[in-house]
């Protein structure tokens, strides 16, 4: 046979395999290497078996070629097999010897080669080398030694920053804190014409920022900024409408616990896309937030019956049952979705807080100890045990979690807000003044209704202090967020009387009355600041006899 016809075979093997034909792929491939020998063609009909499903016949054929210690594409490919086959053991040993150190660097290869055989090389492909350190990752992470899994995903990224799905693994998976991640991408050495990219995955791991920062990056994206060059405007200006961009910016929103916001984006998002599965988890975690269960019960159907073995699926029938507060039936769906997939982080939370909801500690802290071991980059599991503690009044073994959840996560405002809690129950009001300070400074947005309670907190702490003037400022920005804290006009109240401000005291004593007329302390701080009044008007009295507020 000519050696026109044979490349014409090439071509038709080729053209199958991008049409997914692969029984003609594999009928052709194995003629052309049957009448070549050609390393290239023995590769090709192996990528054919690959595809087409038949990966033990694959191995086999790649395998018998003893170009396989040679070539790295010919290990590669035998060693995606064996993972097919769910043989982990046998793919580490195919790739052979290597190690990496703790910063994801390959220190040693082993008997691995550089030859690289491929006469129909793209101009720019992923570097072999990243992709055999991600298949280590996955191999590591299958035999559920998640340590050496995370070190061989950075490894992948480092050898070739266009290996997305070695961060997709690393992220999705909280394999690394807030630091460690930003650590890795200044690490990364992106191409000249790669500066998007560098800035699309700074927008893909945690956002805890300030809103100006994680907005710069956004606009970075969406239009034309400062360090982008001529050749990438049209491309940039095309991402303006990208749903994985937009996903990240409704996950933003939904760490500003900006819920409605993050709501109408995923909504649209989902309307484009209704089968984006990062789009639609952070759609399910807003609808949660709002109470929206006609939403969730619409979702939940609809993604069980288009995704019947997603864990994603029965995380979202949990969470309709949450959020109809049946947390029975939410146990037993956030179950389901963790026993298809260990390593989905939002099943372990939510099964470890349909728990905590009907108060049932032990069981709450083993689904989050769990999650804390499957997910050291992810704080909320850590901050979870320390809110346990705290309910139970483990005052002392709260704040060591919560130190740890902060070590995690440092830019979370909400780790500091429950620092400060604790810091309170243990009267320690300096340390708690301290803390709910840091509070207000790591909210990234403006201050949202959310906040009240940590404003009303500080207030309450720094009358403890008696810092009264101050404590008075704090109670009236809380109630310019929300006018319907009984907390917020009780706490101002008795800040006025004991400033014997009985006039101020007794009005505000009464606005919290109209929230909750039965409110005992109200009532009867209402009764001797009238008696107060009375007795003393305007005149300073040397000592105060009442109870202070308890919260």
């Amino acid at each position: 046979m000519r050696e026109e016809e044979i490349d014409r075979l090439r071509g038709v093997v080729r053209d199958c395999m991008s049409k997914h034909l692969y029984s003609s792929a594999i009928f052709f491939a194995d003629k052309v290497a049957a009448i070549t020998s050609d390393p290239t063609d023995i590769y090709m009909q192996a990528q054919a078996l690959y595809l087409g499903g038949h990966y033990r016949r694959a191995f086999h054929l790649l395998n018998a070629s003893q170009i396989v210690l040679r070539d790295l594409r010919f290990r590669y490919l035998a060693a995606k097999c064996l993972g097919e086959l769910k043989e982990w053991d046998q793919c580490q040993l195919v790739l052979g010897n290597a190690n990496v150190d703790e910063h994801g660097n390959v220190t040693e290869l082993g008997d691995c080669s550089s030859m690289y055989l491929d006469k129909d090389g793209e101009d720019r492909e992923i570097n072999i080398l990243s992709a055999i350190c991600f298949l280590r990752g996955k191999a590591s992470e299958a035999l559920e030694n998640r340590a050496q899994a995370q070190l061989w995903y950075k490894a992948a990224i480092k050898a070739d920053p266009l290996c997305y799905e070695a961060l997709a693994c690393l992220v999705e998976n909280h394999m690394l804190t807030c630091d460690e991640e930003a650590s890795l991408l200044s690490s990364l050495q992106f191409g000249a014409e790669d500066g998007w990219l560098s800035s699309f995955y700074s927008c893909l791991v945690k956002k805890y920022e300030k809103e100006n920062v994680v907005e710069a990056k956004f606009r970075e994206l969406e239009q034309d900024g400062p360090s982008i060059k001529p050749l990438d405007k049209s491309l940039l200006c095309t991402l303006k409408t990208n749903t994985d961009l937009l996903a990240c910016k409704a996950e933003y929103y939904h760490q500003c616990s900006e819920y409605q916001k993050c709501f109408e984006l995923t909504s649209t998002l989902l309307e484009k896309d209704p089968f984006h599965l990062k789009s639609t988890l952070v759609h399910l975690a807003a609808a949660m937030e709002l109470g929206h269960s006609n939403e969730l019960y619409v979702m939940a159907s609809n993604l069980v019956k288009d995704y019947p073995q997603q864990a994603l699926s029965w995380f979202a029938v949990g969470c309709y049952y949450y959020c109809i507060k049946k947390y029975e039936q939410a146990r037993r769906y956030f179950s389901k979705a963790t026993s298809l997939d260990g390593t989905f982080a939002p099943a372990w939370i939510g099964y470890g807080n349909a728990y905590a909801a009907r108060e049932e500690g032990d069981q709450a802290m083993s689904a989050y100890r769990t999650a804390a071991r499957l997910f050291p980059g992810c704080h909320l599991p850590t901050l979870y045990i320390g809110m346990e503690y705290m309910r139970t009044h483990s005052f002392k073994l709260a704040e060591q979690f919560f130190i740890q959840a902060k070590t995690i996560c440092p830019l979370d405002p909400l780790v500091y807000n429950e620092l400060g809690v604790v810091a309170y129950h243990m009267n320690e009001y300096k340390k708690a003044v301290h803390w709910f300070e840091k509070t207000l400074a790591h909210i990234p947005s403006n201050l949202s209704e959310m906040w009240e309670p940590t404003i009303v907190n500080l207030a309450h702490a720094l009358r403890k202090l008696k810092r009264y003037n101050e404590a008075i400022t704090y109670y009236e920005k809380a109630l310019a967020l929300s006018t319907r804290s009984l907390s917020t006009y009780a706490g101002l109240a008795y800040t006025y009387h004991l400033q014997e401000k009985f006039s101020a005291a007794i009005t505000y004593y009464h606005k919290a009355l109209w929230l909750k007329p039965d409110d005992k302390f109200c009532t009867e701080m209402l009764t001797l600041a009238l008696a107060d009044e009375c007795r003393y008007g305007s005149i300073p009295r040397i000592e105060s006899h009442h109870n202070e507020l308890l919260i």
